[in-house]
Order: C-alpha cells, then structure tokens, then sequence
C-alpha cells in the first residue's frame, strides 16, 4: 500500500513541473497562461530576471524533496522490507550540511539581488520627466499634479482622481502617500509595487517603454471596498500628456468660476 502512495507522491513534482511548463510557454499554451502580465517597464526585466532565480533555487529544492520523499516510501516499504528499523539521534555533520547550504543560499540572494533593490529603491531619478503625487484613500487613487511653476502646494496643482496619465520613455517621480489606512501602490507592467504608508511620503518611480492603457491596483487589504480601488494607468506621447494637463486645467478653472458666469 505504502507503494502506491510513493507513486500518488511522485506526481507532485511531475504534476508541479508540467503546470510551471504549461503556464509560463504563453507562445504554445496561450490560453493557459497565468504567468506575468506583459512587461512595458524598463526597470521591469530587473525583477523578472530575480523572480526567476529564486523560483530555480526553490524548484530544485521541491523536486528534489519530493523525488526523495517517493523513493523512501517505495524503497522501505513495511511489506517487503524485513529489516528492523534503525533509529539515529543527532549528527554533527547533517546539521553542518543543512544549516551552511541554506545560509549560502540566502547569501548569495541577498548579493544577487543588490542590484535589483538599487534601481527600484536608491538610484532615484534626478531629472524625471514628469511628477505626480499619488494618495490613496478608502477607496480611490487621489492624484496631483503640478502646474505651470512644476512646484506642488501652489494655486495652479491639477488634480485627478483614478486615472494616472504619464509620458512615454521617460522617468516618473511618485510621491505616494495615505490619507488613512495602508494601501499598496501596484503597476503590474511595469513591476511596481509599494505600500503606502500613512503619514509617510515614499518615493517611487519608473519608465514606462510602450503606451497604452494599463492596471493601477491596491494591493492591500484596505477595508471593504478595496476590491473597487481600480484605477488606470495611460502612458502616452509628451505631446499627448501636455494636452491632458491643459484639458485638467481648462475645467479646473470652469469649475471655480461663479454659477452664471462662463468668460463667454
């Protein structure tokens, strides 16, 4: 009996490996691929290339377990095993063994990935070509751009609510923050995700390499109506997103005329 649960153990990793083959081939199995959205970042391919080195470590690691797991089961089966048991307790050697492979493992993580960390988290662009700060509140993406004199907290900040509008090609600043609880700032084409915290300001930023109409999401559990906190990303031309500025001033200044009165 124990056999046949050595051979039901097997297919753990036959199974596990197939379904890692069949979701992430996109170009043979369209249809069946769960993997990453398109990536438009260009920072993006930085966390793609880490995701995979630590799914390679962990896979070898599964398989490996696994594969051991079945063959004891079928090597020391009860029924056709006569040999008494042997019991062992401790080993100076086995605790070597599993505890440096682990740590070198996590060293060699923790340097690979120095550099991943360094352009999403410390190389901050100097001269971004646009800056906006991001709020979110339960449960919308408040967002604020600045006007003609490119400083915030002045009479000419555009505001918008769940439509982020970026340039294409060229680095975006985001001060992101949190009006009340926290909330997770996530871009998944462009690999970007942070938490907001309240009463912090964190900087983000990335640079979106093709335009179009992308995800902007909470990522956290922020309260009941967090499953509606979707806004939209557009990435467009410089000429494109300079009308969108002007478009967001134009009805700013409608909006704060008197009732009657429209400058006609």
């Amino acid at each position: 009996m124990a056999r046949y649960w050595a051979l039901l153990f097997l297919l753990v990793p036959i199974l596990g490996t197939a379904l890692f083959v069949v979701a992430a081939d996109e170009m043979s199995w369209p249809l069946l691929n769960h993997w990453f959205p398109r990536d438009v970042s260009e920072y993006g391919y930085v966390i793609d290339n880490l995701f995979m080195v630590i799914l390679w470590l962990t896979g070898v690691v599964f398989l490996g377990t696994e594969l051991a797991l079945a063959w004891f089961m079928w090597k020391y089966e009860a029924s056709v095993n006569n040999e008494p048991a042997k019991f062992t307790h401790g080993s100076h050697n086995l605790e070597v063994i599993w505890t440096v492979i682990p740590a070198a493992t996590l060293l060699f993580i923790a340097i690979y990935q120095l550099n991943a960390w360094a352009d999403t988290k410390v190389r901050q662009p100097e001269n971004p070509g646009a800056t906006v700060e991001v709020v979110g509140r339960q449960f919308e993406w408040r967002l604020r751009y600045p006007g003609p004199d490119g400083r915030f907290d002045t009479p000419d900040d555009l505001f918008s609510v769940n439509e982020l509008h970026v340039p294409v090609n060229e680095d975006i600043l985001v001060h992101l923050k949190s009006a009340d609880v926290l909330h997770d700032f996530f871009l998944p084409n462009l690999r970007v995700k942070q938490d907001a915290v309240p009463g912090m300001k964190i900087n983000v930023w990335f640079r979106a390499t093709e335009q179009g109409a992308f995800d902007l999401v909470c990522a956290e559990l922020c309260g009941w109506g967090h499953y509606k906190m979707k806004g939209l990303l557009r990435v467009e031309s410089r000429e494109d997103y300079q009308a969108y500025l002007k478009k967001l001033a134009t009805e700013q200044h409608l909006a704060a005329l008197p009732v009657g009165d429209d400058e006609s």
